[in-house]
């Protein structure tokens, strides 16, 4: 990927022209690689820095992807392979997240919950999902990552946000492992929400953002999570739209899987979804987008 950011491949330069005409204050990248030194992600910034559009506040730790376990997680009996790491990945940071900012993000004050043991959440679905015990001990929630920063506003006060990129429910088997831990990654922030963690509930204002991995209505997945983090009083969904209806992917069929949800209070004057522009190899993903007043 580093390579092809430098390179001003061309997938990398549509992702670029797309951002650069958004102009987003605060930039949420999904599968997007790590590495040790950020050096994927300063080239990404400078990319768009030479496209007029700079973003000098990143937040992006180690993500699950790739992070080996060390044991055999999946149960094959081999080890080291990509889906014995605590999110399927390659190598160490495949496929992890990236938050990009014009405003400072408080990184010290940030929670990171990538760590939290699936088996620790209140109302997992962990039992059935074909885990062994000591995989069990050890199986973090996040298949990503599970972030709380707080960005500053110009008023001083902080705007929370609630980052995170689900495992999609899928390539898995009768178990559906992958299906149940997509749904309980969802279900975190329902958790978060309601103070039922072993930690304070987030201060209003927030917004929950990120790959959710799941359609509330169409393809594979255990989806009540998702309904109800949607129908919560406590967000907002504006069911961002574009040329392909609220479908934020293409996978055989258009699908919602990508989310902006502000907290009520928040006053939201636009969002929608923006597709890159077709080339050779058509885009799976699209870009969405919220506009928030703020007083």
């Amino acid at each position: 990927m580093l390579a092809d950011i430098e390179t001003g491949a061309p997938k990398v330069a549509a992702a670029v022209a797309l951002i650069a005409g958004v102009r987003p204050d605060v930039l949420l990248l999904t599968g997007f690689d790590w590495d040790h030194d950020g050096m994927a992600l300063a080239a990404f910034a400078a990319a768009l820095k030479a496209a007029g559009l700079a973003y000098p506040h990143r937040y992006a730790p180690r993500p699950n992807a790739g992070m080996q376990s060390g044991l055999d997680l999946d149960g094959n009996g081999r080890t080291g392979e990509p889906r014995d790491a605590q999110g399927y990945g390659r190598f160490t940071g495949q496929g992890g997240m990236a938050l990009l900012s014009r405003l400072q993000l408080r990184a010290e004050a940030a929670r990171d919950f990538s760590a939290v043991l699936w088996a620790d959440l209140p109302g997992n679905l962990i039992d059935g999902a074909g885990l062994s015990p000591g995989a069990r001990a050890v199986q973090r929630l996040s298949s990503t990552g599970h972030w709380d920063v707080p960005l500053v506003l110009p008023s001083g006060r902080d705007l929370h946000l609630l980052a995170f990129a689900a495992t999609p429910p899928l390539f898995d088997g009768p178990e559906d492992r992958n299906g149940r831990r997509n749904r309980d990654e969802t279900a975190f922030w329902l958790r978060y929400l309601d103070g039922a963690l072993p930690v304070p509930p987030p201060l209003a204002p927030f917004a929950i953002l990120g790959d959710a991995d799941i359609d509330p209505v169409a393809g594979e997945g255990r989806r009540d999570a998702l309904v109800a983090l949607l129908a919560d009083p406590r967000l907002q969904d504006l069911r961002p739209a574009g040329a392909k209806g609220t479908a934020t992917a293409l996978y055989g069929a258009p699908l919602r899987l990508d989310y902006i949800l502000p907290s009520a209070d928040l006053t939201v004057t636009g969002a929608g979804v923006i597709w890159p522009e077709t080339g050779e190899t058509p885009p799976r993903r699209a870009l969405v987008w919220v506009d928030i007043s703020l007083p």
